[in-house]
């Protein structure tokens, strides 16, 4: 059985690439980012190889990257390209994969095509990471409504920030997806901290099914 994990996020900062890194090196899995938009400051592949601690043969490279840091379709337009969805397919190896959406599950790729619709497309377990802070029930609620809608399969719910058990307790209720943790925002980033925060909070045994 080949483990492949979708990481995706209710919207655009909820920490999505942080959750990467440290999945990523707890299943000592390749990653990979489909779409980067945005060059000047550090990718979100540089990101998660300094905080994976995995090595650079590992992070596989990006199908697209886009110098504006904007949504795909318009970063794509300035750039001059046009994205094509046939490159877009998973790559096929036998290591354990991490493969990071863009932005939230709306964000759209061209004119017709949204992240979500790539990730039904995909049939593969998908991680919605979610803030712990005001707004993240409605956030996270609709992201699981349009998740379902396309026929996503969903693994669960990775929470982000300072645990707030209520809001967690009722978005689990109210849609049914399982909580896998909260992860909690540190303030030294580092790769062996990182490590040691999704350790304490995440069972590890969650992450074990992937996907034929």
């Amino acid at each position: 059985m080949r483990i492949r994990y979708v990481v995706t996020g209710t919207d655009t900062g909820v920490g999505k690439t942080v959750f990467s890194a440290a999945l990523t090196a707890a299943l000592g899995a390749h990653y990979w980012k489909p779409i980067q938009s945005g060059l000047d400051e550090e990718t979100d592949s540089k990101t998660v190889l300094r905080l994976s601690g995995i090595s650079s043969e590992r992070i596989l490279p990006e199908a697209y990257r886009l110098s504006t840091p904007a949504s795909p379709h318009l970063a794509a337009q300035l750039d001059g390209v046009v994205i094509d969805t046939a490159q877009l397919v998973l790559p096929e190896q036998d290591a354990p994969l991490v493969v990071e959406g863009a932005g939230g599950l709306l964000v759209p790729l061209s004119g017709g095509l949204l992240f979500a619709d790539l990730f039904a497309r995909w049939q593969i377990p998908t991680i919605l990471c979610a803030r712990t802070s005001l707004g993240t029930i409605n956030h996270t609620l609709l992201s699981v409504e349009a998740m379902r809608h396309r026929g996503i399969p969903l693994l669960g719910i990775a929470f982000i920030g300072e645990e707030n058990r209520e809001t967690q307790r009722i978005i689990a209720q109210m849609c049914g997806a399982r909580v896998l943790g909260c992860l909690p925002w540190l303030a030294e980033l580092s790769s062996d901290r990182l490590r040691q925060a999704f350790n304490e909070n995440f069972d590890l045994s969650a992450f074990s099914g992937g996907s034929q």
